[in-house]
């Protein structure tokens, strides 16, 4: 699953990369996989992307990511928990948000979107219901569009 799931709290977990690192070196450790998976949770995945995103290009920029984070999960024996879906919907909802609210670092603009946190209730789930499209195979390999209308997922391709 590209974004780790999260304790109750939103706030840093002691003793994790956190905000000990700038966006610069978070993404240059996470690229070069200098990272442990213990350093690599939810927060990390979002303000990496947001860092990636940020002045450049969507399509590139996303790509850059996925691939990234691929390679990550191989690295760390973790290529099952890849999810597709939820890496591309976290990629727009970020770029989006960006566009709407732009900040300096990833951590000042995470102070105003903490809802990007929460994995099981925040940004997300609003387009999907994020327990289905978590457990769905088809979501994992490829991505899935949101229902239109209610926010439910089509994980059944017929």
């Amino acid at each position: 699953m590209p974004f780790t799931e999260l304790p109750s709290s939103t706030a840093p977990v002691p003793g994790a990369v956190g905000d000990r690192l700038d966006d610069a070196e978070l993404v240059a450790r996470f690229e070069a996989l200098a990272l442990a998976p213990a350093e690599f949770a939810h927060r990390e995945h979002v303000r990496v992307a947001y860092a990636m995103l940020r002045g450049a290009d969507f399509g590139d920029a996303a790509l850059r990511f996925r691939r990234a984070l691929r390679r990550f999960a191989v690295a760390i024996g973790a290529d099952g928990r890849y999810h597709e879906t939820l890496t591309w919907a976290y990629l727009a909802v970020i770029a989006q948000r960006m566009a709407e609210d732009p900040a300096a670092t990833s951590l000042e603009w995470l102070a105003r979107h903490p809802d990007l946190l929460d994995h099981r209730g925040g940004a997300v789930a609003r387009h999907y219901d994020v327990a289905a499209i978590t457990a769905s195979p088809l979501a994992r390999a490829v991505f899935v569009l949101p229902e239109r209308g209610d926010g439910k997922t089509r994980t059944d391709p017929r």
